[in-house]
C-alpha cells in the first residue's frame, strides 16, 4: 500500500505501479496542533499535543482500516520538510510498525523516476521532522501567545506571525520611506547627433545624453541653468572623443527555482504566488494527457536548488541539436551556482520530459497551466542554449567645456533569444561607425524635466526576491506569507503594488518597540538558518526552542505592562452622533479607522471614515488638467478629477463589455432593456447623516434611500426636495 497527500498524485502513481499497489490518499496533513487552545506543553520541553484534523477522521478510520490488509506501507509524500512530516503523523496516527513502514521520496512523478524509489525504500528522516516541529512551534508559540496583546491593546481579530510580521515590516519601512521621500529637480539634455556627410552611414541618427562639465559629473539643477547649457552647445561643435566596440555575451538564467518561478508569473501573467503554486501543484502531480493517460510535467515545485539531472541534460541537448540546430548548442552543458544552502536531493524546476512541447499538449491543458508550462519549458531549454552575442558600442562626444556620452548595441547571434523571448529594449540604439576625432551634425538638443524617484513600492515579485535574498522564510513558504499579509488587512495590493495599512503600520510600530528581536530581519534570517541545522543534524531542535522562548516570554511580560492601548489614543473628533448627540470618537478595528459614539454601549451608532482618494498615477483630466483620483461609488470604483465640484470629469475604470447575442438567441425580457438597480442623486439624505440620497428597486417598487445605509437607515417613497427634513418626510 502507498499512501500520498492528494487523490491527483495517488491516480497518475497507481498508473506506474500497476494493480499490484493500493495508492490511498490523506488529502494533506492529518494531525497539527488544537485550534483552540496553545498545544505546547513549554515547561515539559516544548512537548507538542497534536489531534487529528476537524474533518479527516473519516479518512484516518479509512486509512488503518486499509493498512490491515498491506504487507508493506510506503509513505510516498512530497520530498521537503513538510512531507516528511506528514508521512510522520501519517505512522504515528495509523500506527504503523516500524518493520513494515518504508519512506518512498522522489523529484518527478514518472515511470523511472518512482521505479527508481521504489527499488531503494528508506526510512523517515528524522531530522526533517524535527526541523519542521520547531517550526510549527516556534510559529504557535508567537501567534498563540502575541496575538492576545494585540486584541488587547490595538483591536480585536488581530494576529502576528513570526516570518508574516517581518514581511509587513518591510512593507511599512517602505512606505515610510516613500512618504519621507522628497523629489529634487533636475534635467536632462538630449543631443540628436549625425556622422556628416561623406563620412560612414552619413546622416545616421543617434542620442547622446550631457553626462560632464569641465571633467565633472553634471546635471543641470533647473530650467534656467539647462537653457544656459543649450544656448552654450548650439554654438560648439561635437567631436568625437573616443569610440570603442566590444563583443559581449548575455546567458540565459539557470531553470527555475521556486522563487523565480513566482516572481516571473507575476510579472508576466498577474499570478499570484498562491495560484502560481496550485498550478505548478496539478502540473507535477499529473494531469491526463488523453490516450497517454495521467502523467507529471514537471518536477517537484518547491526547490531553491538550480540542479538538473544528468539525464535530463543530455534530453535538453539533443532537443536544442535536432530543433535549433548545432549552431545553438555550448560544447558542454551549462552548470549553475546555488545560492546559499539547498537540499542536496532536490532538482530546478523543469518539465520531466522535454519532448512534451508545450504546444503539442496545449489542447489537455487549461489556459493558465498552459501558461506556466510553457514557461517552465522555455526556461529550461533556453538555460542549456548558447548566449546571445551581442556589440557593445560606446562614445564619448566632446562640444567645449561639455561631455556627452552615447551608447548603443545590437545582436550578433541570437542564442537562446529564440526561446527565451530576450530582447533589445526599445530605447536602445545601435551607433553609426564613429572614430575619434569625427565632427558630427548637430541636429538638435532637447532639454527635459525630471525629478528624482523615492524607492519603489514592493511588487509581488520584488517582495518574494527581497524575501529570499534576506534569508526570510523558504519555498515552501513564500506564497502563504504573501497572502497572509493580504488576508490580515496588514498591506494591501493595488495596481500590483503593495500599501502598507495604517493597522499594518500601527501594529509594526508596536511590535518594533516591544519585540526587537522578533521584528529584526537579521535574527529571523538566523532562525530559518537554525532550522536548516537541525534539517541537517548539526543541532538540536529544542536548543532552537529554548533560545527563542526566554528572550520571548519576557518581552511578552513587559509588553503587557509597557505596550500604549490605541484604545486609549483615541480622541474625540469634531462630530456629534446623529442618533444621540454625543460627542463622536475615532477608534481603531482590524479593518482600520472608524467613528464611533462615545455613548457606547448605549449608543451603537459607527460610522466608516472615507479613505483618502489615491491619485491615479500621471493622469490628467482632459477637460480641466487637475490630476485625476480614484473614488468610490454606488456602482464600484472610477476615475473623478480632483477638482470636483468645479469639474465633473469621470470615467469608468474598466471598460463595458457586451456580450454579443449569437443570432437566433431569444431575448431577455422581451427585448426590453434592463433598468439599473441603483441611480445617485445629488439630494442629501434628511436625516442629516452626511449622505446623498440613491433610487433603488425594492420588492415592493422604487423607493428613495440613503448612500450611508445600512448605518442610516432612512427610506421614502418619494424624491424629497432640497431642504427637507427627516420629520416633514
Amino acid at each position: 500500500m502507498v499512501i500520498v497527500e492528494s487523490p491527483a498524485k495517488a491516480r497518475t502513481i497507481k498508473r506506474i505501479l500497476g494493480s499490484a499497489f493500493s495508492v490511498r490518499a490523506s488529502l494533506g496533513h492529518i494531525r497539527d496542533l488544537p485550534e483552540k487552545s496553545l498545544g505546547v506543553e513549554v515547561e515539559k520541553d516544548f512537548k507538542p499535543t497534536y489531534k487529528v484534523l476537524p474533518g479527516r477522521q473519516k479518512t484516518v478510520r479509512m486509512l488503518k482500516e486499509a493498512v490491515q490488509e498491506a504487507n508493506n506501507i510506503y509513505l510516498a509524500t512530497d520530498l521537503d520538510r513538510e512531507g516528511e512530516a506528514i508521512a510522520w503523523h501519517l505512522k504515528q496516527a495509523l500506527g504503523l510498525r516500524d518493520e513494515k513502514t518504508w519512506r518512498v521520496i522522489f523529484n518527478e512523478i514518472t515511470q523511472r523516476s518512482i521505479k527508481a524509489a521504489f527499488a531503494r525504500p528508506g526510512k523517515i528522516d528524522m531530522n526533517k521532522v524535527d526541523a519542521q516541529t520547531a517550526r510549527r512551534i516556534l510559529d504557535r508559540l508567537v501567534g498563540y501567545m502575541l496575538s492576545p496583546l494585540l486584541w488587547k491593546k490595538v483591536a480585536r481579530g488581530l494576529s502576528a506571525g513570526r516570518v508574516q510580521s517581518v514581511a509587513v515590516r518591510m512593507v511599512v519601512e517602505r512606505e515610510k520611506e516613500i512618504k519621507d521621500f522628497v523629489p529634487e529637480e533636475f534635467w536632462k539634455i538630449t543631443a540628436t547627433l549625425a556622422p556628416k556627410k561623406g563620412d560612414a552611414d552619413a546622416g545616421k541618427e543617434f542620442l547622446a545624453q550631457l553626462v560632464q562639465k569641465e571633467g565633472a559629473e553634471f546635471k543641470p539643477k533647473n530650467e534656467a541653468e539647462a537653457q544656459s547649457c543649450v544656448q552654450e552647445l548650439e554654438k560648439e561643435e561635437f567631436r568625437i572623443a573616443s569610440f570603442e566596440e566590444k563583443e559581449t555575451t548575455q546567458y540565459a538564467p539557470p531553470p527555475f527555482t521556486t522563487s523565480r518561478m513566482q516572481q516571473t508569473a507575476s510579472g508576466r501573467f498577474g499570478f499570484s504566488p498562491r495560484k502560481t503554486m496550485q498550478i505548478a501543484q496539478r502540473l507535477y502531480e499529473g494531469l491526463s494527457l488523453g490516450k497517454k493517460g495521467r502523467v507529471g510535467l514537471i518536477t517537484y515545485m518547491r526547490t531553491d536548488a538550480v540542479r538538473v539531472s544528468s539525464a535530463a541534460l543530455n534530453q535538453v541537448r539533443r532537443l536544442i541539436k535536432d530543433k535549433f540546430g548545432e549552431q545553438y548548442l555550448p560544447e558542454k552543458p551549462h552548470f549553475f551556482k546555488a545560492r546559499g544552502r539547498i537540499q542536496a536531493a532536490h532538482e530546478a524546476i523543469r518539465p520531466t520530459s522535454v519532448a512534451r512541447q508545450p504546444e503539442e499538449i496545449k489542447a489537455h491543458l487549461s489556459p493558465d497551466q498552459f501558461k506556466l508550462y510553457d514557461l517552465i519549458w522555455k526556461c529550461f531549454v533556453a538555460s542549456q542554449m548558447k548566449p546571445v552575442e551581442l556589440l557593445e558600442q560606446t562614445a564619448q562626444i566632446e562640444a567645449g567645456k561639455y561631455t556627452f556620452l552615447a551608447k548603443g548595441r545590437k545582436i550578433l547571434f541570437p542564442g537562446h533569444s529564440l526561446v527565451s523571448g530576450w530582447g533589445l529594449k526599445k530605447d536602445e540604439q545601435n551607433l553609426p561607425k564613429l572614430r575619434p576625432d569625427q565632427i558630427l551634425d548637430l541636429l538638435g538638443l532637447e532639454p527635459t524635466q525630471h525629478f528624482t524617484q523615492p524607492p519603489p513600492r514592493y511588487s509581488v515579485a520584488s517582495l518574494i526576491r527581497a524575501l529570499e535574498q534576506k534569508g526570510i522564510g523558504r519555498p515552501s513558504t513564500y506564497a502563504p506569507i504573501i497572502s497572509t499579509i493580504q488576508e490580515r488587512g496588514y498591506v494591501r495590493l493595488q495596481r500590483r503594488l503593495f500599501y502598507a495599512t495604517e493597522v499594518g503600520t500601527i501594529v509594526t510600530e508596536k511590535l518594533i518597540r516591544h519585540f526587537p528581536d522578533i521584528m529584526d530581519v537579521d535574527f529571523t534570517s538566523q532562525m530559518e538558518e537554525g532550522l536548516d541545522d537541525v534539517e541537517e543534524a548539526k543541532t538540536d531542535w529544542l536548543n532552537i526552542l529554548r533560545k527563542f522562548y526566554e528572550p520571548f516570554k519576557r518581552a511578552l511580560e513587559a509588553a503587557e505592562e509597557q505596550m500604549i492601548s490605541v484604545k486609549d489614543e483615541a480622541a474625540e473628533v469634531e462630530q456629534l452622533c446623529p442618533k444621540c448627540g454625543s460627542p463622536m470618537v475615532s477608534k481603531m478595528s482590524r479593518y482600520g479607522r472608524f467613528l464611533a459614539c462615545s455613548a457606547f454601549p448605549k449608543c451603537k451608532y459607527t460610522e466608516t471614515l472615507t479613505k483618502k482618494e489615491e491619485i491615479a498615477g500621471d493622469r490628467k483630466c482632459p477637460k480641466c488638467e487637475a490630476s485625476l483620483v480614484v473614488k468610490s461609488g454606488p456602482y464600484g470604483k472610477f476615475l473623478g478629477c480632483s477638482a470636483y465640484p468645479k469639474c465633473d470629469y469621470k470615467e469608468s475604470l474598466q471598460a463595458k463589455r457586451r456580450k454579443k447575442r449569437p443570432s437566433g438567441a431569444p431575448q431577455t425580457r422581451s427585448g426590453l432593456k434592463r433598468k439599473k438597480v441603483a441611480e445617485p442623486t445629488d439630494i442629501d439624505c434628511p436625516a442629516g447623516c452626511g449622505g446623498k440620497l440613491i433610487r433603488r428597486r425594492g420588492p415592493r417598487g422604487y423607493f428613495y434611500g440613503c448612500s450611508n445605509f445600512p448605518h442610516c437607515k432612512y427610506t421614502s417613497k418619494s424624491l424629497p426636495t432640497p431642504g427637507q427634513s427627516e420629520s416633514d418626510s
